[in-house]
């Protein structure tokens, strides 16, 4: 038995907006770590596939930068993200309850709804789904939570964590922007570790940047552990840390939403929580100047709505550097 989980970001790069990292982890029956990472794709093609045109209408599971729709297009640009996210998150309850508002998908994630809501500007609410119906996901939902017990598979954890502008600005002062990044990844490494600590989880890891030695901030990360080096090379770091008698294994590796299924549902996660996010921000602001279009955060973009939002933000005592991400 394994325990296979992934983590990766979404929001990395923006203006305006949240840094969200998710984190997906499965237990995965007959599979030994000795034997490499398990292709879940294959183990679960009967449910999923990798490409949203899919003639057998399996769930799409890839990188989420190649699911996120254009916002031109006919069908909503969140389907696939969301029909991936919500599916795989009521398959893992037994009670396959339905998400009604963005809040009980956020609250299952274990976001920190409580912080998000000092910014006036994430205190609203989106009603769920949004691009197909609850009956709909529902019946997918039950399709999968089929397919994962016939191919010896749990969904174990799905989470995410959401990084507020003023928190994001706060630790990057002190850090800098790629440790606030991978700090966040690590607390999600430490809830994951210490639920299946008996298991010895096996972790994917996005890799950001030309980093290949992680040894440093793992040892400030988990003060205290054991870290042994399995290799660092230009494509993969992996490292294995023990502490209190359990174990775990990290491994950064370049472009790991390619080659391996949780690290993929991971990204997907983190950039659905990421865009609900930024629904409620630019409800907030559309109620306080609805000339202006909404933003996705990008830097040219996020230029543009500064500039037409200032006069608003002046009446209304906001703050710019309230709202600009610093790096």
């Amino acid at each position: 038995m394994l325990v296979y989980a992934g983590i990766d970001e979404a929001g990395y790069g923006p203006m305006l907006g949240p840094l969200c990292l998710g984190l997906c982890a499965f237990r995965v029956d007959d599979a030994e770590a000795e034997s490499g990472p398990p292709d879940l794709w294959k183990r679960l093609s009967a449910v999923v596939c990798r490409s949203p045109a899919d003639s057998k209408r399996r769930i799409a599971i890839a990188d989420s930068k190649r699911l996120k729709g254009a916002n031109a297009a006919k069908s909503h640009p969140l389907r696939h993200l969301e029909r991936g996210v919500l599916a795989f998150q009521i398959a893992s309850d037994p009670a396959g309850t339905v998400f009604a508002d963005d809040g009980e998908l956020l609250t299952r994630l274990e976001v920190d709804l409580e912080r998000l809501r000092t910014r006036p500007w994430y205190g609203s609410s989106t009603q769920l789904p949004l691009a197909i119906s609850a009956e709909r996901i529902g019946i997918e939902a039950a399709k999968l939570r089929r397919g994962l017990a016939a191919s010896g598979v749990e969904v174990l954890d799905l989470m995410a964590e959401a990084i507020d502008e003023e928190a994001f600005n706060r630790l990057c002062a002190s850090a800098g922007k790629a440790h606030v990044n991978f700090i966040a990844a690590m607390r999600l490494v430490d809830r994951l570790w210490r639920r299946h600590a008996e298991h010895h989880p096996r972790v994917i890891i996005d890799r950001h940047g030309g980093r290949s030695d992680y040894v440093e901030p793992l040892l400030s990360a988990f003060p205290g552990v054991e870290l042994a080096v399995l290799g660092q090379t230009e494509r993969v770091s992996r490292y294995r840390l023990e502490r209190d008698g359990s174990s775990i294994t990290l491994s950064f590796e370049a472009e790991s939403e390619d080659r391996h299924l949780p690290t993929a549902l991971a990204s997907m996660t983190a950039k659905l929580v990421r865009e609900l996010l930024m629904l409620r921000f630019n409800r907030h602001f559309a109620g306080l100047a609805p000339e202006v279009k909404p933003t996705a955060g990008y830097v040219q973009d996020a230029r543009r709505w500064l500039e037409e939002i200032a006069p608003t933000l002046s009446k209304r005592g906001v703050r710019r550097s309230d709202l600009v991400r610093m790096a």
